[in-house]
Formats: C-alpha cells, sequence, structure tokens
C-alpha cells in the first residue's frame, strides 16, 4: 500500500479543486517544485502529479512546473492530464516522468493505450474517473457511457501497469474514499487498482490497512494533507507497519 502525495497544477501553481470544479480551486503553493522536495523529505516513496490544464486543453500545458518537479526531487513521479499521443508519452518519459497516467484517450483510443504499455512495460497507467458510475473524459467535463469496470476489463491483458480510480463526486470534500467502488473495481481485474477522491483523515488511512484493502496498489491524497488533517509521519508508519506485517 503506497501513499501518493498529490501536487496538482493550474497555471504553474499547485492547486486542489473540489469535485473537479476548475472555478473552484484553492492554490495551496506557488512553487510546485518546493512542494514536490517537501513530500521528499517527509518520506514519502512516490509523487502523483496532474496538469490540470492540459487535462482540458489535451496537450501539456504546466510542463515547466513539472519538469522543475523532477529537477528537484529523486523519488519517482507518475503523471496524468493531457497525455493523448505516443509523442506526449514518450517525451515525459525521457524527461524523467517514472509513469505516465491516460485518462480520457483510453475511452477515446485503447489501442493507443494498448501500444504505449507494449512498448514501455511498467510505465502506463489509466486513469478511471467515474461521475455517478460513468467514467468522465475531457478534463471531467464529460461523461462517456462507459462504466468503470467496463474500462478496467479493456486492458486487462494490455501490460497496464495500474489503475487510479477517482470518484469524481468525492474528489477535494473530504468525504472519504469509496471503498465499496474501489474494491468492487480492483477485484473485477488484475490490474492493482490505486484509490482517489476523498480521502480525508486518519480514519481513512486506517481503513486503508484492513485486509480487504490488501487488493489496492495504494491511494491518493491532496487536500488532507495539505491542510493537515492527514499527518505523514503517523500515516507512512502505520502503512509501513502493515507492509512489515504482510511481508
Amino acid at each position: 500500500m503506497i501513499l501518493f502525495p498529490a501536487i496538482d497544477l493550474k497555471e504553474g501553481r499547485c492547486v486542489r479543486l473540489i469535485q473537479g470544479d476548475m472555478d473552484q480551486a484553492t492554490v495551496f503553493s506557488d512553487d510546485p517544485a518546493a512542494q514536490a522536495a517537501a513530500f521528499e523529505s517527509q518520506g514519502f516513496e512516490w509523487l502523483h502529479v496532474v496538469d490540470l490544464d492540459g487535462a482540458f486543453a489535451g496537450k501539456p500545458m504546466n510542463a515547466a512546473a513539472v519538469e522543475a518537479i523532477l529537477r528537484r526531487i529523486r523519488i519517482p513521479v507518475q503523471l496524468g492530464g493531457g497525455i493523448r499521443d505516443m509523442k506526449t508519452v514518450e517525451g515525459w518519459l525521457a524527461k524523467g516522468v517514472s509513469r505516465v497516467i491516460i485518462g480520457t484517450a483510453a475511452v477515446r483510443d485503447p489501442a493507443f493505450v494498448r501500444e504505449a504499455a507494449r512498448l514501455h512495460p511498467g510505465k502506463v497507467a489509466v486513469g478511471i474517473d467515474a461521475k455517478d458510475g460513468l467514467v468522465a473524459v475531457e478534463g471531467w467535463a464529460q461523461t462517456s457511457t462507459l462504466t468503470a469496470e467496463e474500462l478496467g476489463r479493456r486492458f486487462e491483458d494490455a501490460g497496464v501497469a495500474a489503475i487510479i480510480y477517482t470518484d469524481i463526486a468525492r474528489d477535494g470534500i473530504l468525504k472519504g474514499l469509496n471503498i465499496p467502488m474501489t474494491l468492487a473495481l480492483a477485484r473485477a481485474v488484475k490490474i492493482p487498482v490505486i484509490a482517489s477522491g476523498g480521502l480525508a483523515s486518519m480514519a481513512d488511512i486506517e481503513r486503508l490497512t484492513q485486509a480487504d484493502c490488501a487488493i489496492l496498489g495504494g491511494a491518493i491524497s491532496g487536500r488532507a494533507l495539505y491542510d493537515g488533517r492527514i499527518d505523514p509521519d503517523q500515516a507512512l508508519a502505520l502503512l509501513r507497519s502493515i507492509r512489515r506485517e504482510t511481508a
């Protein structure tokens, strides 16, 4: 179980949105690279980064901020937002991103995702963002007719490294992870699933240590880390203790 701190980028700054609404952005830092370094110093093993502007534009829009983060830290970075073609995938991997997250293109062009995963094993994840049970695309501005499980099964044999599952209704509002839906997806596919959206407190961290969550690959935390609802030292110590017990 890996806890991923999240940096969401909007106009070069580190922000958090409420349910994906770009008009409801809270700025937490004008220096995303410094924030990344702070997360690294707290002991996190991975960093989750999203180019919010890129998700809407369909192409990278916060490249300078992402590159500054990559220069500043040594822990691996997974990046999503605006990754819609092979040139962008390979460009980010060449710059040091450890894993790219493909969301909208996973719905629009599954063959591209399969090819990217084939060419870059272990370095391609699929982002599945669900609104009222259906997968949302284009920066969550549009809803498809696919369920999360249907989309996940499309890539069952594609060599995808992980699925990042976000419940949009809970994202940014600190209501807790949607554990039942996340576990349902994890049971439906063999791909490791990372939970996202709503992680709010140490109680959520403790919930992730229970036996039924052992099938998950990790969880992403944003606002709760920024406003102090989750203590990094306590959270990481708890997750590492469970890891030692199961090793």
